[in-house]
This record gives structure tokens, C-alpha cells and sequence, in this order.
């Protein structure tokens, strides 16, 4: 295993290359893709090495010991169109001492929602999707269970009133149904639990039906036009939504959920790799992700490819609880979200950081996984563990406070 830098090995690199060799990263050539960003030292990017390597000491911390609350994790913290270059930590499995790959490929969880988002907002710039129509105008069996007043836009904030999970989502994965019948389920079988606009309350579900929008209105199977229409431009070989094509052999795999452990269907399962839920089944590396995170700081354009809008962009990534009328403002003033990114609860248990700014945009996933980005900073924060997310929030809280003050 790699050893960790040190912190005066931090402060003394000088070029790409010594980072690498510090951290075991796999330098990513130009034949493999143009559009990874550019590998660089702290220091020459504006971000303060020594405070960075508090981070570093805190999630080696986390990992090591047969006892540790994190089986393994990296981090990768970017400016200014480039990377330091992603430090690994800990385990490749929970409970093997095999260390972890410098070539792991994360399970995401919920961090895949605003990726099926960002798909949805394509056709919004193309002029087939839009936000503001019900939903049933493309879907119309959505109004089951008096569904119709449901707007396509409140799929996207949370704020539709659709459940998180389906009522037999564990009958359907002891089945190892097919992702389809988990779209129809939410499509027909799903109630609200409140009335659309006047509250918000978090939903796998209304990815799950946004997911079925574009799978109708583009008549491609939703982890396919995910990675023709971003994937592929982007040049990212190492994410899929699912990991059909990957090598599984990279997936650093995760800590299970205590009623999963043991099935064939939990998170670790060849099921659960290849179904690719549009809610949180996406595999990535650090340095694929970040190029993500860069499209989204340089306006929807990344490395000569467009993908989206400067308008869509700045939709998705700015507060939208205020178009709603029923929405109490207290609401919409502590959990802000935007179209498929969540901006941070500052104040609230769910905040990401202590000192993170108001404009501050990202997502948590449930395998342990927290991304920001900072576009007043033009900057961003990829803290990618397996370790249970529900137990480790404060840990990973930490982490950022360390990250976000290494920004100078």
C-alpha cells in the first residue's frame, strides 16, 4: 500500500508528477481522455497543502484499525479548472485487509440523482421537456391515486409529495425484479403524502418517474442515454450507471445495512451492481466525477463539449423552493434546493459543512459519499468513503471543515 504523504511532503510538491507518486494516483494521460483536468499542487491552485493534509489525516484516521467506522475512502479536491490529485484510504472490502485500489470505482447512492437530473435537463434545452407542465402530460398513467396535480419541476425539489421508496421496494429486490418494474411502481403504484408544492420532503421516487420521462421521450433505456449524452462526450470511462461494463473486480465495496447484510440483494450484490437505479445506482472514480463538477463551474461547457445550457446550469444549481406558493418560507429559506442539486442546510443537521457559503451546491449519498461545489471559490469537494452514511455524517462533516478552509 501506498504510503500517506506526510505534511511537509504536501508542502514541498512541486510539480504533477511528485503528486502522484506521493499518492499512488494513476496518472490520467491524454490518450486516455482530454477532458480530465490537470493534475496540480495545492498551493499552485490557490488551496493551502498543510490545511489539506488535516482532511487527509482525518480520513486516514477514520479508516485504519480492524475497528475503524470506515472500511475505506479517497478524497479529491479541485480549483480553477484542476485536481489535487485523489488520496485513498483503508480497505477495498469492509471486512478483508485488501487495500483499497487506487483505481476504486464508488457506489455513489443518491449522489446519482442529480446526475438523472442533469439527463432530464438536456431535454429541456432541446425543447422536449418542460418543467412547468404536469406531469401526467408525459406520463398519463401518473395520474393514479389522483396524482395529476404533480409538476414535473416538483420531481425534481423534492417537493411533489411521492414517497422515498416504494411500499414492496424490498419484495422487489428479494425478486431481483428489473428496474423497470420499479419505475412503473412509481409511476401507478405510488401516493402522495402531502399536497405537491406545500412541502418538502426527500424522494427517490420522483427520480425513479423523472427517470421514466426521458426514457419515453428519448425511447432509450435510461443508463444508456446517461451515458451517451454525458458519459461518452465527457470521455468518462470509469462511470455507468450500473456497473454492466465495468470491471467489478475496481468497485470498492461498501459497509452493508444491518437488515441487507448477508442477501444477494444488498449493495454489494452483482443484482444490485447491474440493476443501475436512477437514484443511486451510479459507479464513478474521483477524477471522472470531478469532470462533472467542472461542466457544472464552467456553465454546462467542458474542455470544447456542451452539454447543457449556462441557463440550466444556473437553474439547477440556485435555490427554486421560492416558485413554490404554498411553501412556507421557512421552508424554502433552511432546506433550498435546486433542480436535482441540493444547496447546503447551513444550521440544520443535515448542513455539509460549518463555514460553507450560501451558494455552495452538491449531494450526500447513503453509502457514505459527500460532494460539493463552490462556484464563488470555483472550486470543489469529492469525499467518496463506504462507510454508512447515517453513521459517519459527523465524520464526514469534519472532513469538509478541514477541505473548505484549505480554500485561501
Amino acid at each position: 500500500m501506498h504510503p500517506h504523504p506526510t505534511r511537509r511532503d504536501v508542502l514541498r510538491l512541486t510539480s504533477t508528477a511528485a503528486v502522484a507518486t506521493l499518492t499512488g494516483a494513476t496518472m490520467i494521460t491524454a490518450a486516455e481522455s482530454k477532458t480530465h483536468l490537470s493534475e496540480a499542487a495545492p498551493e499552485r491552485i490557490g488551496l493551502d497543502g498543510k490545511q489539506l493534509q488535516v482532511a487527509y489525516d482525518l480520513l486516514k484516521k477514520f479508516t485504519e484499525g480492524p475497528d475503524a467506522p470506515i472500511p475505506g475512502g479517497a478524497i479529491l479536491v479541485g480549483r480553477n479548472g484542476k485536481i489535487v490529485p485523489p488520496v485513498y484510504f483503508g480497505r477495498q472490502f469492509p471486512k478483508q485487509d485488501t487495500p483499497i485500489r487506487k483505481d476504486g470505482l464508488f457506489l455513489l447512492a443518491s449522489i446519482s440523482k442529480p446526475i438523472t437530473y442533469l439527463g432530464a435537463m438536456i431535454l429541456v434545452d432541446r425543447g422536449l421537456l418542460q418543467l412547468s407542465e404536469r406531469v401526467t402530460r408525459f406520463i398519463p398513467e401518473f395520474k393514479a391515486h389522483d396524482k395529476d396535480r404533480v409538476l414535473v419541476r416538483q420531481l425534481f425539489t423534492h417537493t411533489s409529495g411521492l414517497p422515498d421508496m416504494l411500499l414492496n421496494n424490498l419484495d422487489l429486490r428479494k425478486q431481483h425484479a428489473p428496474l423497470q418494474k420499479f419505475l412503473d411502481g412509481a409511476v401507478s403504484d405510488t401516493q402522495l403524502l402531502f399536497k405537491p408544492g406545500t412541502q418538502v420532503s426527500y424522494q427517490s421516487m420522483g427520480t425513479a418517474v423523472v427517470a421514466e420521462i426521458v426514457q419515453r421521450l428519448t425511447g432509450q433505456p435510461i443508463a444508456e442515454f446517461l451515458k451517451k449524452e454525458i458519459f461518452d462526450p465527457l470521455g468518462l470511462k470509469s462511470t455507468a450507471l450500473g456497473a454492466t461494463g465495468l470491471d467489478r473486480e475496481r468497485i470498492v465495496r461498501v459497509q452493508e445495512q444491518e437488515d441487507h447484510a448477508g442477501t444477494n440483494f444488498n449493495w454489494n450484490s452483482e443484482y444490485w451492481h447491474n440493476l443501475g437505479v436512477p437514484w443511486g445506482g451510479l459507479f464513478t472514480s474521483p477524477a471522472d466525477f470531478a469532470v462533472i463538477c467542472q461542466l457544472l463551474l464552467s456553465k454546462g461547457t467542458h474542455a470544447g463539449v456542451k452539454l447543457l445550457s449556462p441557463a440550466s446550469v444556473r437553474a439547477m444549481t440556485t435555490n427554486r423552493l421560492h416558485e413554490e406558493p404554498d411553501l412556507p418560507e421557512p421552508h424554502a429559506r433552511t432546506q433550498p434546493w435546486g433542480l436535482g442539486w441540493r444547496l447546503n442546510h447551513p444550521g440544520t443537521v443535515g448542513s455539509w459543512g460549518d463555514t460553507l457559503g450560501p451558494s455552495i451546491f452538491g449531494h450526500t449519498g447513503a453509502t457514505g459519499t459527500l460532494a460539493w461545489i463552490d462556484p464563488d471559490a470555483n472550486g470543489f469537494c469529492l469525499i467518496f468513503t463506504t462507510g454508512l452514511h447515517a453513521k459517519n455524517h459527523h465524520r464526514l462533516v469534519a472532513i469538509s471543515n478541514a477541505i473548505s478552509a484549505a480554500f485561501v
